[in-house]
Formats: structure tokens, C-alpha cells, sequence
């Protein structure tokens, strides 16, 4: 599943609750059918009534009342993965990247993708090291030259601070 938002609280006194949307259009939060909560178990209707400071107004079907909106506070939205549309060419989902091994273009492990975040300037990957240090990358084609969703990896060209430690060849598990 993919998290496409959160709700981030309530909106006035009969039940609408504020978003905050994922999707790269905002609105399309909304064009998937019912969400669901990260279990699957509780699914949510939304019905969109506008915008406020960056969220997005929504009704939910079955919440008619503050008390029940303010309840429903930090709970993510999630959509099938199945559901959304395939990205174009040299785009990514998120969920897609997370738990895709690093190598290095020789083929020696570097880490794991735990997270993608941006800060403002782009978008960087945290990777997991071996005895979970963890790092960040900018997710540039200069550090990331090959993305290989489909093969579980990604190659990437560290700066040469992070690339003193160990490497494990990824292919025979041997540390090198």
C-alpha cells in the first residue's frame, strides 16, 4: 500500500477534517475511491470541499461531528499500490524505493533504502549501512546514476567520506 496522506485534524464543527495530501496534485487524493488505514481495516470515503493553508477540506462519509473528525488526527491514508497510475519515465513512487539494496557500480553493497526525504533543495534517500549507520544521498543522477526498480537495487556513487567503510560484495556476501 501506498500512503498518499494524513489526516492532519478537524474542521469546523460538523466533521470535516483537514489533509495533508502526498500526491503530486493535491486534489487527486480524492480520485482513488475509499482509502484505507495503514491495517487495511478502516476504510474512509472522501469527498472534497476545498482548501485552507496547504491541506485540503474532506468529509468523510459516517463522520458527522467534531469530537469524531478530532479522533481520526494522525491517521494516515493509504490506496493500493495497484490503484495508482504508472509513473512516467525517470519517476518514482516512494514506496517503490524503500528496501532497494545499494551497490556501487562494481557490484559491492553500500546499504539499503530506508526513507527519501526534501528538505527544500531536492530530494536525498537515507540509506542503511551495515551496523545501521544510516546516510543521506542527494537522489541525483550524479549520486544515483541507475535506478532498477524491477532488479530490487539502486547503483549508487557515494562522496568519497562514505565510501571509506567496508564494502560487502553483494553477490557472495564477502566483505571486501
Amino acid at each position: 500500500m501506498v500512503c498518499l496522506g494524513v489526516i492532519a485534524g478537524a474542521h469546523g464543527v460538523r466533521g470535516a477534517v483537514r489533509v495533508e495530501s502526498f500526491a503530486a496534485n493535491p486534489a487527486d487524493l480524492a480520485a482513488y475511491g475509499a482509502l484505507s488505514d495503514e491495517s487495511g481495516e478502516r476504510r474512509f470515503a472522501l469527498t472534497l470541499a476545498g482548501s485552507a493553508r496547504g491541506q485540503l477540506i474532506a468529509h468523510i462519509e459516517g463522520v458527522a461531528e467534531r469530537n469524531a473528525a478530532e479522533a481520526l488526527k494522525g491517521t494516515r491514508l493509504y490506496v493500493e499500490r495497484a490503484a495508482l497510475p504508472a509513473p512516467a519515465a525517470e519517476e518514482y513512487y516512494h514506496s517503490d524505493l524503500l528496501g532497494l539494496r545499494c551497490e556501487s557500480r562494481d557490484g559491492m553493497r553500500f546499504g539499503t533504502v530506508t526513507a527519501l526525504y526534501n528538505f527544500g533543495a531536492g530530494d536525498v534517500i537515507e540509506v542503511e549501512r551495515e551496523g545501521g549507520v544510516r546516510v543521506l544521498l542527494p537522489f541525483t543522477r550524479a549520486a544515483v546514476p541507475l535506478v532498477d526498480v524491477s532488479g530490487g537495487r539502486l547503483v549508487v556513487e557515494p562522496p568519497p567520506e562514505l565510501d571509506e567503510s567496508p564494502h560487502v560484495d553483494a553477490a557472495r556476501g564477502e566483505e571486501r
